[in-house]
Order: structure tokens, then C-alpha cells, then sequence
């Protein structure tokens, strides 16, 4: 395992995030998780990334590295839980904050991470509070991610941000131009996930994949229309990529995030031991300049290609009548919702209101009026193709 030095933390390469521990892919075998996690120290692996919003994943985790606490480090994030939750006050930061050290079994966390935005609270406020818990040995540092981009450089200019968690994988790149040169500019580290598109990179998913109950994908655009079917071609060609270097197309798709400027550590969500080997073999080599070329060539000329075919789906499914299956509408659109942010045809400020009320039916579709979905439609219809009604 290879280490990267940022400010005095010594971190490998590859890291392990408790986000499966949530449910968001399924039932997982907590036992066979404490092995994997217990497995990923033994292979060099020290950085290791979990939140309390993640079901039992702050518990799981700090059971499990109790034993060398001292030589690993643990981030976990201000989530928020309840409505008295949503606030970035010193009084909810140290409350979450005491919360996840009981869960930790730890009297400090390396690294705590601002985990979802608060227009109320200034930057300045929950900073402050911040610090206050770095001078209370709470936590060493602290940072961000899942902001507007906006938002992060707020807390870069003002704040001493350790690292920015982003979403990066090779058919999601954005963040190489809206956060990584922040990351460069501010001398932060950028901490990336979904490093291998929630599994949709690993060349095991296919057109048709059918998730079990309560899986995330079932409903994740990136799984959904154009979007799947791009990521699914730069699957195959890092797979045929990979067979050069002996290397499958797993950990290709690692060493690419890893061979981005500014990219501190890769995590991954491994919730079995064969998995988190082959991830932790994608530390170690890099790819050859010329090939780093070549495959950025390919990913720029699939970028462009979606982006067009993105465009079209959402004004289709805007301007079309919604299928009468509500939970399919409902897909639609949360793939209008993400894409329409993603293509900047539309704020996040804009689309976060829609997208909440949108999400606070998602339990109870089948009792959901057509109606209810269309009126959704409209609003979205007024975001992001205004013209539409002029």
C-alpha cells in the first residue's frame, strides 16, 4: 500500500467508507464487514470514512478498529438528523460530534467533515464551532463535501479545510473541474468516492441488472437511460485498458481517480474481503503518461456525447406525458432533477425545493396522485426549459 503526505497525516492510497452499512445496497453481513474492515488494516489501509446517518456504520466501525485505534484514521460527518439537526451551530456540532465519538469508541475523530449545507448558519458561525472542537481535542481537523460548489470555496477562503469529499469516477468527472481546483488552489486535499460508480465500473453490471429491495441503484440516475449505457462502455474499455498493465477494471478505474491532481485518497465500499483485495491492488502502480492521455481522450469524447443525449432526455421527459407507473415516473424525475444540475441547466438552489418534496413521497408511491407527479413535472418544465412557456 502507497501513502500520501497531507499536512502532517500520513494516509494510504486506497480507504474504506461505511456508506453500504446504511442499506442503501441492499442487507449487508455485518460480521463479514467487521472481518473486511479488520482485513483492510491488515493491508495497509489507515484511512477509513463513515457518518452517523449511515445506520449502525459509526458503531460497526469503531467496534471494529478498537483494537489499533492509534494507527488508523477515522472521519465521520455532521449529518443532519431530525429538524433539530439541520442547524450548523456550535451547540449541534458538538452534540453530533459527542454522539459519534460514543458510537467510535474513541475520545477523538481525525477527521470531522461538514456533511450538508445550512443557508441559515454564516460559514464563519460553524467554522468557529469548528475550531472550538479542534481546541477541545474533539477533533484534529476538519472538512467538507456534498456542498455547492460555491459553498466550498466559502469555507476554503475563510476556514483551515483539511480535505473536500466529492463524487469522482471515470463517468462522473465533474469534479475534476469544479472541485479539484479548488483543492489545488486552497492546498486541500480531495478526498474521492464512488470511485468505481457504485459498482457500475466494475464490469459485473449490465443492461437489465436487477437490485434487491431497498437498493439505492434501483432509482440512481447513474444506473438510469444514456447515463448507464455510456458508463457501461467506459467499463469495457477499462477492461480492455486493464489487460495491458494486468490490472482488471476495478482498479484501472482507481488509479485513474488517483492520477488526478489534488486527489489525496481513494475511498472505496467493499462489504467483502475479495472485493477489498482487489481494490487495495489498484495502489501501487500508476498508468503510463501516454495511456493516462488516451484514456482521457476517450472519457472526454464520452462526456461529450452523453451531454447531448442528456440534454434531449430531459426535455423529453419534461415535455412528454409521464408514464402512468408513478414509480417509474418518479425516476424519470430524479434523473431530470440530478442531470439538469449536472449540465447546468439549472442551480441547486433552484432544484433543491423540487427535489425535496419530490424524495418525501418516495415511501408511499403507490397512494401518490398522477396529478401530484405532473404538478412536479411543471415546476421542473419551469427551471430548466422556461422557454418552453414563452
Amino acid at each position: 500500500m502507497k501513502y500520501r503526505l497531507h499536512k502532517d497525516f500520513e494516509i494510504s492510497e486506497i480507504g474504506v467508507g461505511c456508506y453500504a452499512l446504511g442499506g442503501v445496497y441492499g442487507e449487508k453481513d455485518v460480521n463479514e464487514f467487521k472481518r473486511m474492515l479488520v482485513h483492510a488494516y491488515e493491508l495497509g489501509i489507515n484511512f477509513f470514512d463513515t457518518a452517523g446517518i449511515y445506520g449502525e456504520g459509526e458503531r460497526i466501525l469503531g467496534e471494529a478498529v478498537e483494537p489499533f485505534r492509534q494507527k488508523v484514521y477515522l472521519a465521520t460527518k455532521v449529518s443532519p438528523i431530525g429538524a433539530e439537526q439541520t442547524r450548523l451551530s456550535y451547540e449541534t456540532l458538538k452534540s453530533a460530534c459527542e454522539n459519534s465519538l460514543k458510537s467510535l469508541r474513541t475520545d477523538y475523530v481525525d477527521l470531522y467533515q461538514i456533511h450538508f449545507d445550512d443557508p441559515r448558519t454564516p460559514v464563519a458561525e460553524t467554522l468557529a464551532g469548528l475550531e472550538k472542537l479542534v481546541e477541545e481535542g474533539k477533533i484534529r481537523c476538519y472538512g467538507v463535501g456534498h456542498l455547492p460548489v460555491e459553498r466550498v470555496e466559502e469555507y476554503c477562503r475563510q476556514g483551515r479545510i483539511f480535505s473536500v469529499l466529492m463524487e469522482l469516477n471515470a463517468a462522473a468527472p465533474q469534479a475534476c473541474q469544479s472541485l479539484l481546483p479548488l483543492c489545488q488552489e486552497f492546498g486541500t486535499a480531495g478526498i474521492a468516492f464512488s470511485v468505481t460508480g457504485r459498482g457500475i465500473l466494475t464490469g459485473k453490471i449490465r443492461v437489465g441488472e436487477r437490485f434487491e429491495k431497498g437498493d439505492l441503484r434501483q432509482i440512481d440516475p447513474l444506473f438510469q437511460r444514456e447515463r448507464m449505457e455510456s458508463a457501461l462502455r467506459i467499463a469495457d474499455y477499462l477492461a480492455a485498458f486493464g489487460k495491458r498493465y494486468g490490472k482488471s477494471a476495478v482498479q484501472v478505474a482507481i488509479a485513474w481517480v488517483l492520477a488526478q491532481p489534488g486527489i489525496v485518497c481513494a475511498l472505496t465500499g467493499p462489504s467483502r474481503i475479495d472485493h477489498l483485495e482487489e481494490n487495495a491492488a489498484a495502489s501501487g502502480w500508476e498508468i503510463d503518461q501516454q495511456d493516462l492521455s488516451r484514456l482521457e481522450e476517450f472519457l472526454k469524447h464520452e462526456s461529450q456525447q452523453l451531454s447531448l443525449a442528456q440534454a434531449n432526455s430531459i426535455r423529453n421527459i419534461l415535455i412528454s406525458p409521464l408514464p402512468d407507473e408513478s414509480s417509474q415516473a418518479f425516476i424519470d424525475l430524479v434523473y431530470v432533477l440530478e442531470t439538469s444540475m449536472q449540465l447546468g441547466l439549472a442551480q441547486e438552489s433552484q432544484i433543491m425545493p423540487v427535489f425535496m418534496e419530490l424524495f418525501s413521497l418516495r415511501e408511499n408511491l403507490n397512494q401518490v396522485e398522477k396529478t401530484t407527479l405532473e404538478n412536479i413535472q411543471t415546476r421542473l418544465r419551469d427551471i430548466v426549459i422556461p422557454e418552453k412557456n414563452e
